[in-house]
């Protein structure tokens, strides 16, 4: 097994290999953490690891631009009755 192959086969068990860090949260945090954790039957660092992959997503700009466009494309984006009819309103009764 190849040392590339060996250390993909190991990342894939755990958190371990990637970059560590020490951290301070609050008690009530870590207590809420460590619960979720065992729940759902993750290591807290891999819990953490995608807490923040998960908030670092929700503050990406050009991942939130792609999720409105995402959003937007699916749409009907043709014209409203009811905006169309205002503004010929609005154009008539408005002088030139």
């Amino acid at each position: 097994m190849s040392a590339s192959s060996e250390a993909n086969s190991r990342s894939a068990m755990g958190h371990t290999l990637g970059m560590k860090t020490a951290i301070s949260v609050p008690t009530p945090v870590f207590e809420g953490a460590d619960r979720l954790a065992r729940r759902l039957k993750k290591s807290r660092s891999q819990l953490y690891s995608e807490a923040i992959s998960e908030y670092l997503e929700r503050h990406d700009p050009d991942a939130i631009t792609a999720a409105f466009d995402s959003i937007y494309e699916s749409i009907e984006s043709g014209p409203d009755g009811f905006v169309r009819e205002a503004g010929r309103r609005a154009l008539r009764s408005s002088e030139w």
